[in-house]
């Protein structure tokens, strides 16, 4: 690069003058404080919300004027890192691949408002959130007819992603997952109600392509960061979760801002502009200390920045301090708010937590060792520094083999006691494979990468992981500074390797391939690097027309796989018209409703929906209790008389058929919905390619006192 790449154009609002920027300069501090800004407002909003909601105060006249604040505030530090310079046409193909993104993920957007899957819990969480101004949410017992009906054996307030807590007479619901994102997803239904929520993922998608691009540039070069970010916006199992209301359209553009700083930290690291990164630093330490608070996976990632400060301490380096401090700060708040909203969440999935706090130990006491030795004056022997740089490339690629090969001898298993295996168990029933369900599927991980990406894909990021090691390692022995793309690469690549060997999820395509939202970008800017460095090599020694077929070779074999895969789901809208479903059984209720779930398929979808979209007191069952005709009788008849007392109305409501309400002798039930949407085929060993119908079918029936 040129003495003129190299240089910064921090912005300073005391003295800058956004008029005196220019050209390139202008494109990277617009690009750069736009993916750095909004992040920061994304994280710290999702923090001023779980405060809030805690206090009953998430209502729009209190959180409108902090979120403003909030913005102007991030705005202002966002302003204090430094920024590079970004080629208008580089910005502007950024710009337009943001927001073509967006209008595509938003134009085919789901329904998904159902809790059947975790994008409707999250909107479900949403909506209680934005009408019920706290967390967790408050039930008041008259509403349900008396805490006696709280205290019948089987009947409860839980349902699928809502815990029920408190007591009888002051009865609660906490609902599952961190708050941020159900924050920031409450905010859009203020603003323009289930249109704009739908379309919110999107535009978050819209700004993380544009953060990935931003990052492409940053560490390979202005002219290829418009292919990261077109490689990242057509892979599918991303474009899934743009179009529904997870937590990872919201978590990525805050992830890939983090890893944006760490780079502009590194760089800025010299006695000159040593405040520049410190401020990059301190918000990198936010943005990926804070995740937490919006997804609670987030904690791998934080834990990664562990050796990333270590070995910047080891070096000297300005920024190591305060990104450590940032970080460690910002996840015990983050962690903290969480545990004090999602406590009984965070309870349920202590088995995935604990090894992950294991590894922060085991890794928080290695970087402590290394520190305390390179301050003592520990160093490797002369052998060990010859074959560190080799020694390490070669671990990766060992790494990645063992990775690959895991079909062949290995069959991973979780305990078939777990709830995941029954659900596990009933799906490879209906696809006719060996019923096990302790499987988790997770030796197969690489094999679903290889779905989206192509297998040539994944051996290029394998080489381009084993070349920057030995890189870095190199580096490290001649005593040089590392690379600015370390951190990046230790965090980015080693979530990546850790999510490939525990996925963690029920694998069921496509909602599995959410666990692979910061490896399927890794991938991408690897393969973008590999493509880099072969045009720069065929530059100098191959003729021109030679070059640019190699440059698109590499690209090729990347966005034509990539591509392949979208392509049968460019225009899909999942489940589309459930909203009006949902509409149809809410028109038949009216104030004063007690809704009681009287089948398995009622409970498992309509509680909460009853509840927060509806507004209509709600009450769930038991699997023993319905499966007890004369006790479940008995309860039906308590419940009833009590709400009848209050001058309220019970009403039953079946999802699977009829037959629950004609066993409780209702002799007819009204039609609440009936409709057939879409949804994803859920495979296990194939990728899925089409979507299968699903029927929304809802029968409501009115028992005597």
């Amino acid at each position: 690069m040129s003495s003129r790449e190299h240089r910064s154009y921090p912005y300073t609002p005391d003295t800058g003058d956004l008029p005196l920027l220019r050209g390139e300069a202008w494109s990277g501090w617009v690009v750069t404080r736009t993916v750095v800004g909004a992040a920061l407002w994304l994280v710290l909003g999702a923090v001023a919300a779980a405060v809030l909601s805690l206090l009953g105060w998430w209502q729009p006249w209190v959180a409108g004027p902090v979120l403003l604040v909030l913005l102007a505030f991030s705005w202002q530090l966002a302003a204090r890192v430094p920024v590079r310079p970004l080629p208008v046409w580089s910005a502007v193909v950024l710009v337009l691949l943001a927001v073509g993104s967006t209008v595509w993920a938003g134009s085919t957007h789901s329904e998904q408002v159902l809790p059947r899957r975790d994008s409707g819990s999250y909107l479900q969480s949403a909506i209680e959130l934005a009408s019920g101004h706290s967390r967790p949410i408050e039930v008041s017992a008259d509403s349900v007819g008396g805490p006696e009906v709280l205290r019948i054996d089987g009947v409860t307030l839980a349902s699928p992603a809502f815990y029920a807590t408190g007591t009888p007479q002051q009865p609660t619901i906490q609902p599952q997952f961190p708050p941020g994102t159900a924050a920031w997803y409450s905010v859009a239904w203020w603003v323009g109600g289930a249109t704009a929520t739908f379309w919110a993922p999107a535009v978050l998608w819209g700004l993380a392509v544009l953060s990935v691009g931003l990052l492409g540039s940053l560490l390979i070069g202005p002219r290829w960061g418009p292919l990261a970010a077109l490689g990242t916006a057509l892979i599918f199992p991303l474009v899934h979760l743009a179009r529904s209301t997870y937590s990872e359209p919201v978590a990525l553009p805050v992830l890939a801002a983090g890893l944006v700083a760490l780079v502009l930290a590194a760089r800025h690291a010299t006695a000159e502009e040593k405040a520049g990164a410190r401020a990059a630093a301190l918000v990198g330490g936010l943005l990926l200390g804070g995740a937490i608070v919006i997804r609670v996976d987030a904690l791998r990632e934080a834990i990664l920045v562990i050796p990333v400060v270590a070995l910047a301490l080891v070096q000297g380096r300005a920024h190591a301090k305060v990104l450590g401090v940032a970080t460690a700060v910002s996840a015990v708040v983050a962690f903290g708010l969480t545990w004090l909203t999602s406590s009984e969440y965070l309870g349920s999935i202590a088995g995935s937590l604990l090894p992950l706090a294991a590894l922060g130990v085991a890794v928080l006491l290695a970087s402590g060792v290394v520190v305390a030795g390179a301050r003592r004056g520990w160093s490797l022997g002369t052998l060990a520094q010859a074959w560190l740089p080799r020694v390490l490339a070669g671990a990766f690629v060992a790494i990645g083999l063992f990775l690959a090969s895991r079909p062949l001898w290995q069959v991973a298993r979780q305990s078939a006691t777990d709830s995941g295996s029954r659900v596990v168990a009933g799906l490879q029933q209906r696809q006719g494979l060996p019923i096990d369900g302790g499987r988790t599927y997770a030796e197969q991980s690489l094999v679903w990468m290889s779905w989206w990406v192509g297998p040539i894909a994944l051996v290029l990021a394998l080489v381009a992981v084993a070349v920057l090691a030995h890189r870095a390692a190199t580096a490290w022995v001649e005593g040089r500074d590392l690379q600015s793309w370390v951190g990046p690469a230790v965090v980015a690549v080693g979530s990546t390797l850790l999510t490939l060997y525990r996925p963690g999820i029920t694998p069921d395509h496509p909602w599995a391939d959410r666990r692979l939202i910061i490896a399927l970008p890794t991938v991408v800017l690897l393969v973008t690097a590999c493509a880099a460095v072969a045009s720069r090599w065929s530059t100098r020694r191959l003729p021109y027309a030679v070059n640019v077929a190699v440059s698109v070779g590499v690209a090729a074999a990347l966005l034509v796989p990539t591509a392949s895969a979208t392509r049968p789901h460019l225009d899909e809208r999942v489940e589309k018209g459930e909203l009006a479903a949902v509409d149809s059984v809410c028109s038949q209720l009216r104030a004063g409703d007690v809704v009681l779930m009287a089948d398995s398929r009622a409970v498992n979808e309509w509680p909460q929906v009853v509840r927060g979209y509806c507004g209509v007191a709600a009450l769930s069952t038991t699997t023993a209790l319905r499966q007890d005709p004369p006790r479940f009788k008995k309860a039906v008849d308590q419940i009833a008389s009590a709400v009848d007392s209050r001058g309220g109305r019970l009403v039953l409501l079946a999802a699977d058929s009829t037959k629950a309400l004609t066993d409780l002798g209702l002799g007819a039930a009204v039609v609440g919905s009936d409709v057939r949407v879409h949804e994803d085929a859920r495979l296990l060993e194939h990728r899925p390619d089409a979507l299968v119908e699903l029927p929304v079918q809802v029968w409501l029936g009115t028992p005597k006192p």
